[in-house]
């Protein structure tokens, strides 16, 4: 058994697995830690204080829209239950992830280390040392299920169909690395892609490297957009004059902090205006320092922080030290509210603000993923890249009308009227999965 740091977390190690061999949709992910809330879900005591280890927002969120999709509301777990291995890392191992999130907070906030992370991009995801450690509880976890299971990091996806597992792997970005078409010519694993595009990219991907993939088993769903996200739109109207109310949005290791910087520079000193031109909040995610660097902004500028529930206050601040915690701050008080998001164009953030009705103003990009996103948006009248050094200047002229409407105006319309599939992918997905036992073996 894997020696793990207390007795609760090993009572939640025995009820997932359990769980996860009973769950008509078990579902795996490698985002980080949210062993509190574990703890928390099966009555066990736990400290809502303590910090989550996070890597990624993107590979939680996305996961647990699907989750959502299935318990519409409240954790059913016989329908759908979710996992991540990183919960339950042995304490000889737990270095390695520690040092993994502090290697990746480190790149995420240097622009001049993003040449590091393009290099270990180049050789995939499948040599870190994190996947040494998530291994021995994935295996344990999943050892009994006979079901296809759904997989939302293709570590944990490679990992499982190397083992015999049947897995349903996401494509999570409209971008084919590599190592998802590792695995491919498996008949014991098939994948959800974002578009007919990247259906093409993925196949011509494997045959570039001399790979047989049943193009039957490469299946375009769309994204997977929490459903409570989509439930936003249906009170959203685009933005005609007034105050205009911005999401400003780092990921899940504190990404474009310095741009974040620059932005909130630019804005909080128009924010004692009157009338005031803007209502801000700032997602920090699970990153004390960004909500830190947000407080000590404001109060530069003497500027109230007020409590994220307060759709009144001028400017708020979500932040929490655990990942679903977080998360739920963004999909109850962010989404349904903001007119607009400044946010790197990644395939979390960007994707749920789009299905929530609002535009996007694009920081830097952390890799060629980022890249697709942004042009997806751009070529659909969404989006346009944010200047942080002239940020105020930019939003004014994105205000102004031209011809009766202003940018802002038009992006928000054609956001509120994206194609249906792009708001479908989640319940794409489940079928996907339910019906994945006639074609894997």
């Amino acid at each position: 058994m894997i020696r793990l740091p207390d007795k609760n977390l090993e009572k939640t190690f025995a009820f997932d697995r359990e769980r996860f061999v009973k769950t008509d949709l078990p579902i795996v992910t490698v985002a980080g830690t949210f062993r509190e809330d574990v703890k928390r879900l099966y009555g066990l005591p736990n400290n809502n204080t303590s910090r989550d280890v996070v890597f990624s927002r993107a590979h939680f969120s996305m996961a647990l829209a699907v989750a959502e999709e299935v318990w519409k509301g409240e954790p059913k777990p016989l329908k759908a239950w979710l996992v991540d291995p990183t919960n339950y890392v042995s304490l000889e191992d737990w270095q390695k992830i520690t040092m993994t999130e502090f290697i990746g907070q480190t790149i995420a906030r240097h622009s001049l280390l993003h040449k590091i992370k393009s290099f270990i991009d180049q050789y995939g995801r499948n040599k870190l040392p994190i996947l040494d450690s998530i291994t021995p509880p994935l295996l344990y976890l999943t050892e009994d299920v006979t079901r296809p299971i759904l997989s939302f990091h293709i570590a944990a996806g490679n990992i499982l169909a190397k083992q015999g597992r049947k897995v349903v792997q996401v494509v999570t970005d409209p971008h084919v690395r590599p190592e998802y078409v590792a695995n491919a010519m498996l008949s014991n694993i098939m994948f959800c892609v974002f578009d007919e595009r990247t259906q093409l990219e993925f196949l011509e991907v494997a045959a570039l490297n001399h790979i047989e993939v049943d193009p039957r088993r490469v299946v375009v769903t769309g994204p997977p957009i929490d459903p409570r996200i989509i439930d936003a739109r249906k009170k959203k109207n685009p933005w005609r004059t007034g105050l205009l109310k911005l999401a400003v949005t780092t990921g899940g290791l504190g990404t474009n902090s310095y741009e974040i910087r620059h932005v909130l520079t630019q804005l909080l000193p128009h924010l004692r205006r009157e009338p005031c031109p803007y209502q801000i909040v700032l997602y920090a995610g699970t990153q004390k320092d960004i909500a830190k660097m947000g407080r000590d902004l404001a109060e530069e500028n003497h500027i109230p922080v007020s409590d994220i529930q307060r759709h009144q206050g001028r400017f708020r601040i979500a932040y929490h030290p655990q990942i679903l915690d977080a998360n739920e701050l963004l999909i109850r008080y962010v989404f349904p509210w903001a007119d607009g998001f400044i946010t790197k164009p990644s395939g979390d953030m960007a994707y749920d603000a789009v299905a929530a009705g609002c535009f996007l103003l694009t920081l830097s990009e952390w890799g060629v993923w980022e890249e697709r996103i942004r042009e997806i948006f751009e070529q659909e009248g969404i989006a346009r890249p944010a200047e942080p050094e002239q940020l105020v200047t930019q939003l004014s002229l994105l205000q102004q009308a031209i011809n009766g409407k202003s940018w802002i105006e038009s992006a928000m319309y054609e956001a509120l009227k994206v194609k249906k599939s792009f708001l479908t992918g989640t319940e794409c997905i489940v079928k996907t999965v339910h019906s994945a036992e006639k074609l894997l073996k």
